[in-house]
């Protein structure tokens, strides 16, 4: 299989389609009943299994939280051959995050990034700064350096203040109106708004700063994929208002159906069409 279009992230070339994590982790976004189906179907050989069907439709990259699950799963994965590059997000549950940093680049990962929710709740509480230090443990361990939010403000503040990172990781649904903890820090669902207005806000933003983005959130959980035709237009809409530099970050979940060679096909197809520059939005 032929890998799809790929950009540049730090030292790599990895691919525009870069499947999320948070299914295996059972983090749906939806619903407690989509959350114990992941949770039951996403054992550790079925983890594997999804991710080597990744490198068979073309894929080179993976995206996911740094904790212990995952990464023990990603040690079974390279000892069986895995190739997908790592991309981190930091654990932020855990009491040492310096810590957390090391063992990912111990681990292998060609990036990490801070944490949206983390760096949302540090907006909400003016101390955004402070994410600063945790990004220079990640450059002084040699890895790409990535800022994650749900927040297009985020994203405008740390680009204008000339940040020493190396993308941004950008959520087209802003889930951090006010202060939250992720589900799978805090064990709690909280109310999530998926507002298709957002999208235009953070497409703005994908689209005026210089350095590359992952985009997440693009299908909405679920939400806009509920025929192969939203599928596809999706992507569509997406690949049309982000930089030729950034890429997608999407979560899988090949239970019913294979999502994966489904969304591979896609969005060789879409990116096949693209014009030079985004729409502007």
């Amino acid at each position: 299989m032929t890998i799809l279009p790929t950009v540049r992230l730090g030292g790599a070339d990895i691919t525009r389609l870069i499947i999320g994590g948070n299914p295996f982790s059972g983090n749906s976004h939806c619903s407690p009943e989509w959350d114990n189906d992941m949770l039951d179907y996403f054992t550790t050989e079925r983890i594997k299994a999804t991710l080597f069907e990744c490198e068979r439709q073309g894929l080179t990259a993976m995206q996911s939280r740094a904790d212990r699950h995952i990464m023990r799963m990603l040690r079974e994965y390279r000892n069986e051959g895995g190739k997908l590059h790592w991309i981190a997000q930091i654990a932020s549950e855990l009491s040492d995050l310096k810590s957390n940093i090391r063992q990912i680049a111990a681990a292998g990962a060609i990036a990490a990034y801070h944490h949206g929710t983390r760096s949302d709740n540090l907006w909400h509480a003016g101390r955004i700064d402070e994410a600063q230090e945790l990004l220079k443990v990640m450059r002084d361990c040699g890895l790409a350096v990535g800022m994650g939010s749900h927040i297009p403000e985020v994203i405008e503040y740390v680009e204008e203040r000339g940040w020493d990172i190396d993308f941004y990781l950008c959520s087209v649904y802003n889930l951090s109106r006010q202060h939250r903890e992720s589900q799978i820090v805090s064990g709690k669902r909280t109310e999530e708004i998926f507002d298709d207005a957002d999208r235009e806000k953070m497409f703005r933003v994908i689209q005026s700063v210089s350095k590359p983005c992952l985009v997440i959130k693009i299908l909405g959980a679920g939400r806009n994929c509920r025929t192969p035709e939203q599928t596809r237009a999706t992507f569509q809409y997406t690949f049309e208002r982000i930089k030729p530099t950034d890429a997608v970050v999407v979560g899988m979940f090949p239970k019913y159906r294979n999502q994966i060679a489904e969304n591979a096909r896609i969005v060789r197809e879409v990116c096949a069409t693209l014009r030079p520059e985004p729409i502007l939005t």
